[in-house]
């Protein structure tokens, strides 16, 4: 079920019009080792968890699988060290004290950790992220760190202003011919985020099923 999942969602991605590269990482959370690897055998490479114990045990089963692992929740200072050594991507850096942490706990025996910084698109309050009106102040700090690169934004938009958010997002990131990535899009709106520009689009559901809190 997990391969004809992931093949229906190529499918669809496929068939809506854009012009840019599109990854899909498939986010495993509170799925097990097991689900994902039915996800690797159908040859999926990209994976994103939210929850840093939880991805640390699926990591250290899948080690020896040539895969992508990607940190897309909230990040708190005391997870930063181990996310900085396990990750290739992290899409949710919301201020400069967390990039400092991953750039100052990066190995050095790794490249240089990929970030994105998270904007609340819609300024909802009850969402991380910075606003919009801070990027400019911020996207230049970036070119201090040495372990880590910023690549672009992630955005989780208000689902009633879905297609809007991800235009203003599409929009932003054009300002800044040095970054290259746009994380946007779910199960619910990834068509809607593809035509918009999406580089990434996150999709946990529609390729594991509904998930299970215990």
């Amino acid at each position: 079920m997990i391969a004809q999942n992931l093949a229906k969602i190529r499918r669809r991605i496929d068939g809506v019009k854009h012009s840019q590269q599109v990854t899909l990482v498939a986010v495993g959370k509170t799925k097990s080792a097991a689900d994902l690897q039915q996800a690797i055998d159908a040859g999926q490479r990209h994976f994103g968890e939210n929850y840093l114990q939880e991805a640390l045990e699926k990591i250290e089963i899948l080690k020896n699988q040539a895969l992508v692992w990607h940190f897309i929740g909230a990040i708190q200072s005391n997870k930063t060290k181990a996310i900085a050594q396990n990750f290739d991507w992290v899409h949710s850096v919301d201020q400069l004290k967390i990039a400092q942490r991953l750039n100052h706990q990066r190995p050095l025996g790794l490249k240089k950790l990929n970030v994105l910084l998270q904007v609340n698109i819609d300024h909802e309050a009850t969402k991380s992220g910075v606003l919009v009106e801070d990027i400019e102040a911020l996207v230049p700090q970036f070119e201090q760190f040495q372990h880590i690169v910023l690549r672009g934004f992630m955005c989780i938009p208000h689902p009633n202003q879905a297609e809007q958010s991800f235009k203003a997002m599409s929009n932003i990131l054009k300002k800044y011919p040095n970054l290259d990535t746009l994380s946007m899009g779910m199960s619910a709106d990834f068509d809607l985020a593809v035509k918009n520009g999406a580089t990434f689009v996150r999709v946990g559901t529609d390729i594991f099923g509904q998930r299970v809190y215990s």
